[in-house]
């Protein structure tokens, strides 16, 4: 069971929970109101209402777990499971997977197999993503298992706590071994358009590169984002004038004979437990379609 427990201080003591749950647990307004109704949240192993005025000593209990489900079918999946706790689970994804049903992508996503995984192993869990991956992007992937994780690591994520590491495969060798690039990026208007631009219009975007690995006629990129836009990474490489390999969108259409899709990989997660504030650091192999290129 995914719970907090913490014995309260004299500082609160005569307050009502509900104000000590907001101020010195941190929860949600929204996370506290949902525990109330569903009476989870106890004292001295006692259900309470929110008004209840505690006591120094008392031991405050709120179960973190609730009867939830989503319109997705659980699905048996070989999941490449890098880190899981009570709170969050970590998934190394593998390319050409589509992380959460669409309508195109109804079955075979990351989320219907998580769903299989968690109802196989007896959590009552939905798919809560952290963080997200294009569909032929592979590696690491966070889940949070419940509402208070899924908060504090979205917080988390909002302030740049979250370091996370790439590694890519461009065209042609950089001017530079290191740098950083600052360029805003913009989505055209119009239906369907799927692609990102750099434009003044757009929200600044934040990359900082390195060249790990250089070859005659390409480098292997270790990439750290500062922002998070959507296809960042892409559309960067793209404006220093070296696209990621098997990147048809921002790259050559002829990079599919060579890869089947754009050589990114999201080798490297640095971040705190969401429960704990342990400092965790994953990481995940590249896969094997990109390690023929290099």
């Amino acid at each position: 069971m995914s719970t907090i427990k913490k014995t309260v201080i004299k500082d609160f003591e005569g307050r009502k929970i509900r104000e000590y749950l907001k101020e010195e647990l941190g929860l949600s307004s929204r996370l506290i109101k949902g525990a109330a109704i569903d009476k989870r949240i106890f004292v001295n192993n006692k259900a309470v209402k929110m008004n209840y005025v505690l006591k120094e000593n008392e031991e405050v209990l709120i179960n973190l777990c609730k009867e939830e489900s989503q319109n997705i079918t659980p699905e048996p999946m070989d999941l490449d499971i890098v880190y899981e706790d009570e709170d969050i689970i970590v998934i190394n994804k593998r390319p050409n997977m589509v992380v959460h049903p669409t309508k195109r992508y109804q079955s075979g996503t990351l989320a219907n197999g998580l769903l299989y995984y968690f109802k196989e192993t007896n959590q009552k869990c939905i798919v809560r993503l952290v963080s997200r991956l294009d569909m032929d992007t592979s590696g690491l992937i966070i889940v949070a298992k419940n509402q208070y994780a899924h908060m504090e690591l979205s917080k988390d994520m909002s302030q740049n706590n979250i370091e996370k590491r790439y590694l890519s495969v461009v065209h042609g060798n950089l001017e530079n071994m290191e740098g950083t690039i600052d360029l805003p990026i913009y989505r055209p208007e119009g239906e369907g358009v799927i692609g990102r631009v750099i434009d003044e219009r757009g929200q600044r975007s934040i990359t900082h590169y390195k060249v790990v690995k250089r070859l005659a006629d390409r480098d292997v990129v270790e990439c750290l984002l500062e922002t998070g836009r959507t296809h960042q990474i892409r559309v960067h490489l793209k404006a220093l004038g070296h696209p990621i390999y098997g990147d048809t969108l921002y790259g050559y259409e002829e990079d599919s004979e060579i890869i089947g899709r754009q050589a990114l990989h999201a080798y490297g997660l640095d971040f705190k437990s969401p429960r704990t504030k342990k400092s965790l650091s994953l990481r995940a192999e590249l896969p094997e379609d990109i390690k023929k290129l290099i």
